[in-house]
This record gives structure tokens, C-alpha cells and sequence, in this order.
């Protein structure tokens, strides 16, 4: 049915579609322009964000150590001993640990801190001990720790020693209670 009407009709439709098909063209130029004014997600030009904060100058020594309750069976050592490091400094240090009992444990850890006055410069960002460790038997993990030590360190600290204690989570080894590690494996 060709009617004036529909013709018409017809006209508009053409006339909607090349114009939001122009409006999306558009969108591309006024998209990037506005990025650039305001200076967010400015495509190709975006630069990997820097750490301003890295206090290049220093250079510290982290030393990790690693214990266990004598109650808790668990195996549980850093994979390195230590990391040099600058205040300010994101890094990534690992843990091995693992369940030697035949029944699945949860443990918690706890820090210290060597200087203590050291721990209120580390911040954690990622860290195993934020919540129990469950281990199945026999299980083998490692288990990262992610952390900055802030450049306000004071100046005559070079060496941090960041140590975790394993406990038993109370009430998950009911098979061992009031064991030590000994007991369990003879």
C-alpha cells in the first residue's frame, strides 16, 4: 500500500536512521575530545601509573621468618629468606606450608615485627594471615604476602624482619586437641 502516509513515513524513518547513524560516527571524535579535556582514559597515550612515593635512595633489607606452634603439624618457611627493597616499594614475598597430618587443620598466623616499632610502617596489601588457613592432609601451599613499607620508616631502620606464627584455629584439629606435632606423627 503505497500512501502518501506511508511515504512519508517511510521519509522519517531514512531521515531517523542517517541521523543516529551520524550521531554514533560522531560519538568516536566527541568521546576522545572529552577524555582529553578531562584527562580520563586518554587511550593511546595513557602511561602505566608510577609510584611517586618509591624513596629510591634507601635500600632496605626484609627478612622473613617463618614458625609453628608446636601444637599445629604444619611445615611452614619462606621461600626466600630475604628482599632488599625500597621504602615505598610494592613487593611480593612467598611462604611454603604444609599440612602434615592426616586430617584436614585450619591455622591462623599471626605477625611480628622486628624492629616492633617496623610495624606500623608495613602496610599488607595481600597477606595469608587476614584469615584462617584451611589445609587438607598432606596439602602443600604456597602463600603470598604483598606489601609497602612506607617511606616515613625512620631513617636509621635498614632492616625489617617480618616473622608469622601458625596457631591451631581453635576447635578445627579435634583430632589432635592437646597433641603437639610430635604426638601426632610419633
Amino acid at each position: 500500500m503505497d500512501t502518501p502516509s506511508n511515504r512519508v513515513l517511510l521519509k522519517k524513518l531514512i531521515v531517523v536512521t542517517i541521523g543516529m547513524f551520524g550521531f554514533g560516527y560522531a560519538m568516536v571524535p566527541f568521546y576522545y575530545k572529552i577524555c582529553e579535556v578531562t584527562g580520563i582514559n586518554a587511550g593511546d597515550d595513557q602511561v602505566l601509573a608510577k609510584n611517586t612515593q618509591v624513596d629510591a635512595s634507601r635500600t632496605i633489607t626484609l627478612e622473613l621468618d617463618a614458625n609453628v606452634d608446636a601444637k599445629l603439624p604444619w611445615k611452614f618457611e619462606p621461600v626466600q629468606k630475604s628482599v632488599t627493597m625500597h621504602p615505598g616499594e610494592m613487593v611480593q614475598v612467598l611462604y611454603d606450608v604444609q599440612n602434615l597430618a592426616d586430617h584436614e587443620i585450619t591455622g591462623q598466623a599471626i605477625p611480628s615485627y622486628g624492629p616492633q616499632l617496623a610495624g606500623q610502617y608495613v602496610k599488607k596489601i595481600e597477606c595469608f594471615c587476614f584469615t584462617g588457613q584451611t589445609l587438607k592432609a598432606g596439602e602443600k601451599r604456597q602463600m603470598p604476602v604483598v606489601l609497602v613499607l612506607e617511606p616515613t620508616l625512620p631513617k636509621d631502620v635498614n632492616t625489617v624482619t617480618l616473622s608469622y606464627t601458625f596457631f591451631v584455629q581453635p576447635g578445627s584439629d579435634k583430632a589432635a586437641a592437646g597433641k603437639t606435632a610430635k604426638e601426632v606423627h610419633g
